[in-house]
């Protein structure tokens, strides 16, 4: 503090300097516009109490070295006197503007610094997901705004959180003031008694706690001050009701999504099993009541009707079921280390046994890394990519798995010769309940499906960290490729057997 007041007093040297040395050479006015030029520019950095002292005392030295009769404070001449006392004026009236506009300055300067730190403590709780881990900035601002010390009370639905220590007293005082929503202390209108400020972090429509901040002993109450704090509390409150309305928001959108699956799930069970299970009863009853008058070859065609609709009831079951529990919240996988050519191996088994009369194609590189994963979830993928290509294009040549290794993922494609899939279709085929184009213009030759398959294979790959994507392939037909990340493993022998049906 002490080296802001030099530039004054050297002001002052130098005035005074400049009265000796052109003493004689200048008339007494033009010494006198020296002395009020020294004045001014020592009044921009001392005090004003200090500025105005040295302005009285240099008034009287400059009569007593300067003015005629020199040596005296007596005044000859009339314009003397006139000239003295325009010097006093003049220079109390420029140092009095001087120190009016410094703290002027002062004020601006302190309300930008005080606007920045808002900004920077909105900046703040702007970035982060829990407004409360504001707390320990929040508080060290309101430390450094007093001189004292903060703490604050965060209110909730069960027991309250605190930030910093607290007493009994200041503890009652501060759930006073997160119940009213109204500041206590000095300056407040209401318990002027105490020693510290009690300030609610309001929001708009709720409080969401209360801050102290403690005054140091014999401190008088700064209003401009608790105006800023009272800011800084409120922005806190306003991000904490924000906080608390998008975790509301959430769990409602949650629960209406929940819902709605719910209403979908049950509509789609409640059509797409109906077929399935009238064709079994169907066939069922007609065993039931006219098996004896029925051939051997009759007898086996409606057994295979009702096995083939019951293994697309179980699908569809298993599909919907799948699909629900992957698009509820938290789920948990049963991740193992699985090889990839087991995995499809086991698929290509199953599609056999269903119908032999298929051709499946497989081609997996060897040497492939260790996949960590569910493997049951990753064969019901699989299972579903190979049924839907046998479906819509195993008729019109070869179905083809092909497992490769693509930099840090794992590539798995599933390739048909079928007619494809428009452009436009290409991304809504993985909505849940989206049948693909044939269904959606009534074709009668369109596939049956509940169209969820697609959208569980995607929820699958989603949960393992991967894609699944639709790409059209030269000369027709679609490929569905599954990417997953390779975590690290060792790598497989490369003289392990291939997955039965590879070349």
């Amino acid at each position: 503090m002490a080296a802001a007041r030099w530039p004054g007093v050297l002001a002052w040297a130098l005035a005074w300097l400049g009265l000796w040395l052109l003493d004689g050479r200048i008339d007494l006015a033009n010494q006198a516009l020296l002395l009020i030029l020294g004045s001014a520019v020592a009044a921009l950095s001392l005090p004003p109490l200090a500025s105005a002292l040295a302005i009285a005392i240099s008034v009287l030295a400059f009569n007593f070295s300067f003015v005629p009769p020199r040596g005296t404070l007596a005044v000859d001449l009339h314009q003397h006197g006139l000239l003295l006392l325009a010097m006093l004026s003049v220079s109390g009236l420029i140092s009095a503007l001087v120190a009016r506009l410094r703290r002027l300055a002062e004020a601006a300067g302190l309300q930008a610094q005080r606007a920045d730190e808002q900004r920077r403590f909105g900046e703040l709780l702007r970035a982060t997901d829990d407004p409360a881990s504001g707390a320990d900035a929040l508080r060290h601002m309101l430390a450094m705004l007093t001189g004292g010390s903060a703490a604050l009370m965060f209110a909730g639905a069960g027991d309250a959180r605190w930030a910093g220590e607290v007493d009994g007293n200041e503890r009652a005082g501060l759930q006073l003031c997160a119940r009213e929503g109204r500041a206590l202390g000095p300056g407040s209108g209401r318990h002027e008694e105490q020693h510290a400020w009690y300030l609610p972090l309001r929001g708009r429509q709720r409080t969401g706690g209360a801050a102290l901040v403690r005054l140091l002993d014999g401190a008088a109450p700064d209003t401009a001050a608790r105006t800023h704090a009272q800011a800084l509390c409120d922005q806190l409150g306003l991000a904490l009701e924000r906080a608390a309305a998008e975790q509301a928001a959430a769990t409602a959108r949650d629960q209406a999504q929940a819902q709605a699956l719910r209403n979908t799930l049950l509509s789609a069970v409640a059509h797409d099993h109906r077929t399935p299970l009238a064709t079994i009863a169907s066939a069922a009853g007609a065993l039931h009541d006219q098996g004896d008058r029925l051939d051997a070859a009759q007898r086996r065609r409606l057994a295979a009707t009702i096995v083939d609709e019951a293994t697309q009831l179980a699908r569809i079951t298993d599909n919907t079921l799948q699909l629900a529990r992957l698009d509820a919240v938290g789920i948990e996988l049963h991740v193992d280390w699985e090889s990839i050519e087991e995995l499809i191996g086991s698929v290509l088994r199953r599609q056999r046994q269903r119908d032999p009369g298929h051709r499946l194609r497989a081609r997996v590189e060897p040497g492939l890394p260790l996949l960590r994963c569910d493997a049951v979830l990753i064969v019901q993928l699989l299972d579903n990519l190979v049924d839907n290509a046998l479906r819509h294009g195993g008729d019109q040549g070869p179905v083809e798995v092909v497992a490769r290794r693509a930099g840090d993922q794992l590539l798995v494609a599933v390739r048909d010769r079928g007619p494809g899939l428009p452009e436009g279709w290409r991304e809504q085929v993985f909505e849940p309940f989206t049948r693909g184009p044939a269904a959606a213009t009534g074709a009668a030759d369109a596939p049956r499906g509940s169209g969820i398959g697609l959208a569980l294979c995607r929820a699958i790959a989603r949960v393992h960290r991967g894609r699944l994507v639709h790409r059209a392939r030269r000369g027709g037909g679609s490929a569905f490729e599954l990417s997953l990340p390779v975590d690290l493993a060792p790598p497989l022998p490369t003289d392990r057997p291939a997955p039965e049906g590879s070349p």
